[in-house]
């Protein structure tokens, strides 16, 4: 064998070899690179469906629950509550719901949810972010007041149907997150009604 063909046997084993370790080099890298693109087991189940147990909530209680990182209330309105709702329609920013983006279809209703008894709301103002005070007694805010949310942050109020007040901070609706209503009392907040 000439020297030329030596050269050249060696030079291609010598690009086989260094393909083959910059194709491992490449695939170790790009396996933890595209591993850390994936959610982790605790961020998968952070966004899982969250049940709540409504059959032992008295009128006027809340349950305090979290669903992807956010605070969620599910509240028993009183027979009393339901009807103020209907009172406050000329005070509110929003009284139909207008905004489609603050709660899933089926919550455009004066009562902004699927059974009027029960609120399912995103407490979370949406001026700046503050997590407003529950107060459902009727009277303990100032003399007109109904029962609702108010935020001690800037004075926002919302009604007993998370529905935003005129003329204060927070310019739309408390936020309604998808949920379902399933037997035996049980409420399924990230489940969609309409999908289930």
């Amino acid at each position: 064998m000439s020297q030329e063909g030596a050269n050249k046997s060696r030079r291609r084993f010598l690009t086989g070899a260094v393909s083959v370790v910059g194709g491992a080099g490449a695939a170790a890298v790009a396996v933890p690179f595209l591993a850390y693109w994936n959610p982790s087991a605790t961020t998968r189940a952070a966004g899982a469906p969250v049940e709540v147990d409504t059959s032992t909530l008295e009128p006027g209680q809340r349950v305090d629950t979290s669903w992807r990182g956010q605070p969620v209330w599910v509240i028993r309105r009183s027979e009393k509550a339901i009807e103020n709702l209907n009172e406050l329609e000329p005070q509110l920013r929003d009284p139909n719901s207008d905004v489609e983006s603050q709660q899933p279809a089926y919550a455009r209703n004066i009562h902004r949810s699927i059974d009027p008894e029960f609120l399912v709301v995103v407490p979370i103002c949406t001026h700046l972010g503050c997590i407003p005070s529950f107060m459902p007694q009727p009277g303990s805010l100032s003399a007109d007041w109904l029962g609702g949310f108010f935020c001690p942050c800037h004075g926002s109020r919302f009604d007993m149907a998370g529905r935003v007040y005129s003329g204060v901070p927070a310019p739309t609706n408390l936020p309604i997150p998808p949920y379902r209503m399933a037997e035996d009392g049980l409420i399924v907040i990230g489940e969609d009604e309409e999908a289930a």
